[in-house]
Order: C-alpha cells, then structure tokens, then sequence
C-alpha cells in the first residue's frame, strides 16, 4: 500500500487505544514506515465525508500582537 501522505510504503500495523467509544482497545491499520501517517477504518470513513480541504480554517502564518 503507497502513503497518501508522502507515498511511501506502508505496513500493516495493530494498535493499542487507552479506551474509545466502541469499547475496542486493539485495532488493525497501516502505519508508513516513512513519515508514520497511521489509516485505520475510522479515519478513512472520515476521509471519504470530507472531499474538499477546509481553506477558511488554515491556521495563520504570523502572529498578530494585541493591545
């Protein structure tokens, strides 16, 4: 499978998770070996809602002072 972060090689990978709302603590996903980008179901079912970036929503690039 190619990163589509940095379209390197990804591996597939099992998780550990502290506690989410499915009650799951272990999942299986793919992790890139090289810049560590993880996909696992639920962050590609939310991938596919979203197709356009949110450009209104970018952080900003200087600072502005206050006062």
């Amino acid at each position: 499978m190619e990163c589509p972060r940095c379209k390197g090689v990804m591996v597939s990978d099992r998780f550990e998770d502290v506690a989410d709302d499915t009650g799951a603590l272990k999942f299986s996903g793919w992790r890139c070996i090289l810049c560590g980008e993880i996909l696992d179901p639920v962050i590609s079912a939310n991938r596919q809602c979203h197709h356009e970036p949110l450009l209104g929503r970018s952080r900003k690039k200087f600072a502005t002072q206050l006062g």
